[in-house]
């Protein structure tokens, strides 16, 4: 992929972080929800929790966790991070891929599930509600720190890339003083 312009980068840039932490703010909501659903004693707001959290879940969760994936894809893609050149990008892309499909396969029929039996009037309150949203929280906090932190270097494709770069470096320049002739009297 060519690689971004400096304007283009920096609007991917700005949109990544923002539907990133959006994701992170919705976790939290749903993590706040599930508390309620499960510690309070009142079967009323048992369901308004699991309710709320069906519309947090159909409206918020699948858009952002795509959004995420691939405006981060596409920065990678179109900067010299690369997908596979660093460790801490590498990482990143699979364990956002993961999230998505646990959201997708997993959280979202759960509170689904709930949700119907919260219309019926007779909600059971479910720690799975409360877990799932805390480990994702977890997740994408670490990401964050991740993003900022980006340890662990390079990856073997990203060494090479980086050798042949170098080598190709050093085949340009003449040898010498850098000019064609130098020292020749």
């Amino acid at each position: 992929m060519q690689q971004l312009n400096r304007p283009a980068r920096r609007a991917l840039l700005v949109l990544h972080v923002a539907v990133s932490v959006s994701w992170l703010g919705v976790t939290l909501g749903l993590l706040a929800l599930g508390i309620t659903g499960w510690t309070t004693h009142s079967p009323e707001m048992t369901a308004v929790a699991y309710r709320a959290m069906k519309v947090f879940g159909d409206w918020l969760v699948l858009p952002l966790a795509l959004s995420a994936l691939v405006t981060g894809l596409l920065l990678s893609l179109g900067t010299p991070w690369g997908l596979a050149r660093h460790r801490w990008v590498y990482l990143k892309f699979w364990l956002t891929l993961i999230a998505l499909l646990l959201s997708v396969f997993a959280l979202r029929p759960g509170i689904d599930h709930l949700a119907a039996e919260a219309t019926t009037g007779n909600p059971t309150p479910d720690l799975a509600l409360v877990v799932a949203p805390a480990v994702a929280s977890t997740l994408y906090f670490f990401l964050t720190a991740v993003s900022v932190l980006k340890p662990w270097g390079l990856t073997r494709r990203g060494r090479r890339l980086r050798e042949d770069r170098t080598a190709k470096a050093r085949a340009r320049r003449v040898p010498g003083n850098g000019r064609a002739g130098a020292g020749v009297s």
